[in-house]
């Protein structure tokens, strides 16, 4: 099933119902971490998507090729490639592993694009990375603003997120979701991950901060923004700047795919908090079997009773 693709109003679904369960799980790729790794996976990718562009590689190739990462990771979580061929896995095996997380999980993907990202997989890009520009690491350190409306206090959630991992998911649920729309998804994923350029510099006060700025937001985020990009070399500075062009509105396919894919993020991001605040212990225990079976579980359970726990 596709999207209409003019404008406005239009018949049928504005977004594919047969990608929720993916996208809710990919989303916790913000908040899983490993020993002597700094940041969660979705800041790590943002840093290498980057250290991709500035090294030369095109948007396509990083586009897809970080797609597939992520989504290999949502299973497989820092059971890397990296990680696999350390341990003494030959490229082969490393490889098998790679597509047999992100076949767990991909069912419901477009099959063209499906097929796309499974063979990034096999394949090594022999991409050297450039230098990260400063942003990248001021967009991991800017924490976002949670949730905010003008005229009512701010509602915290920690732990709070940073831009890094909004753009980084953002930018793979716009690749994941680009065949609906019938957009270019190098383009989505460029403008993606770099939507929130301005708050390299600038503070994330929110929607009530940016309504309390009034006439000075626009020529302050000019202003923070093309920092930024100064930042880029212009080879790599001008497709940045053609792909933002999709970001006012959702007057193009690209620009659709990203407003799905950013509207999405931030609100899967608040339920992970709401959610965990609901989880029971009839969940942990029956449904995802914390005390699974094994050559000890009778006794586990016996002593979890005798315990009264819970």
């Amino acid at each position: 099933m596709r999207a209409a693709t003019e404008g406005g109003a239009r018949p049928g679904p504005a977004a594919p119902l047969e990608l929720r369960d993916l996208l809710v799980e990919l989303n916790d790729l913000k908040r899983v971490r490993s020993a002597g790794r700094t940041g969660s996976i979705a800041e790590r990718l943002f840093a290498q998507g980057w250290g991709m562009l500035t090294g030369g590689a095109s948007p396509e190739d990083v586009a897809l090729d970080i797609t597939a990462t992520a989504l290999a990771a949502t299973r497989l979580c820092d059971l890397d490639a990296a990680f696999l061929a350390s341990a003494g896995l030959s490229d082969a095996a490393v490889a098998e592993v790679l597509v047999s997380g992100f076949d767990a999980v991909t069912e419901a993907l477009d099959p063209e694009l499906r097929a796309r990202l499974r063979e990034r997989l096999r394949i090594r890009t022999g991409v050297v990375p450039g230098p990260l520009p400063g942003f990248v690491a001021a967009l991991a350190q800017q924490p976002r603003a949670g949730v905010t409306c003008p005229g009512r206090a701010r509602i915290l959630l920690e732990p709070p997120e940073n831009h890094a991992e909004h753009c980084l998911m953002v930018a793979v649920y716009g690749v994941a979701l680009s065949p609906f729309y019938r957009a270019d998804p190098a383009t989505v994923f460029l403008a993606a991950m770099a939507h929130h350029f301005h708050n390299a510099a600038m503070p994330d006060a929110g929607f009530t901060g940016e309504m309390l700025l009034g006439d000075h937001l626009v020529p302050i985020m000019e202003t923070t923004t093309r920092w930024a990009l100064d930042a880029l070399e212009p080879a790599l500075r001008e497709p940045v700047v053609r792909a933002r062009a999709v970001l006012p509105d959702d007057a193009t396919a690209e620009g659709r795919a990203f407003h799905a894919a950013d509207c999405i993020d931030r609100v899967l991001q608040i339920a992970q908090h709401l959610n965990a605040a609901s989880l029971t212990m009839q969940t942990v225990l029956d449904d995802m079997e914390l005390v699974h079976a094994g050559p000890v579980k009778g006794f586990h359970d016996r002593v979890l009773a005798d315990m009264r726990i819970p």
